[in-house]
């Protein structure tokens, strides 16, 4: 029978997403029989984590300085302002090396029935970071779920109020939609079709 302290350690891992029962008690016993080192490695690193890592001051992804490695990058550019959800989309759109901008993000998305609204997501700050006088676009790199595409459209007509440094309306852009590289057309949602077909060029 298991110990309290190792029911203990199976259920810390079970609030992981995902991780059910089985695979709590597949990481615990790995752990404990054959990974003791990392294991404390592991206990090392979260305690630190919970501990050091904030929010950034500026864009309110997560970092253990006041201002994040992307804030900090004095060469990148200003002019552009991606907004997305979490820091695991931050982190997405930087392995993908095709954008080389400034972020926002809102740690989550509109959601009426669970007590999300714009004050939840910072959208006052972000007004301000696309009014600071540099920036000329703002990217909404939001998921195309209901509640993201509420989001965006919400987002989208509060910045096309503003004024850009040349006077002329921000220019407020998405995502494009479509057909995933690799894939057949037979196998793709009519949905990604239909808006591939929209989106075309």
């Amino acid at each position: 029978m298991a110990t309290s302290q190792l029911n203990s350690l199976i259920e810390a891992l079970r609030r992981l997403p995902g991780v059910g029962v089985k695979s709590a008690q597949r990481m615990a016993f790995h752990l404990l029989q054959h990974d003791r080192t990392g294991g404390v490695a592991l206990a090392d690193a979260l305690a630190a984590a919970m501990e050091n890592v904030r929010h950034c001051e500026r864009c309110n992804t997560f970092s253990d300085t006041p201002l994040c490695d992307v804030c900090s990058d004095g060469s990148r550019d200003a002019r552009q302002l991606c907004v997305v959800e979490s820091p695991a989309d931050q982190a997405a759109l930087e392995r993908s090396g095709g954008y080389r901008g400034y972020y926002f993000v809102l740690m989550g998305r509109l959601s009426p029935l669970d007590g999300v609204s714009t004050r939840e997501l910072g959208v006052q700050a972000l007004m301000a970071r696309a009014r600071d006088g540099r920036v000329q676009e703002v990217i909404l790199a939001l998921s195309f779920t209901a509640e993201g595409e509420v989001t965006a459209h919400v987002l989208q007509q509060a910045l096309g109020a503003i004024r850009g440094p040349d006077e002329q309306p921000l220019q407020v852009t998405r995502l494009a939609r479509g057909v995933p590289a690799g894939s057949e057309l037979e196998y793709v949602d009519l949905s990604t079709i239909a808006h591939a077909l929209v989106d075309r060029r």
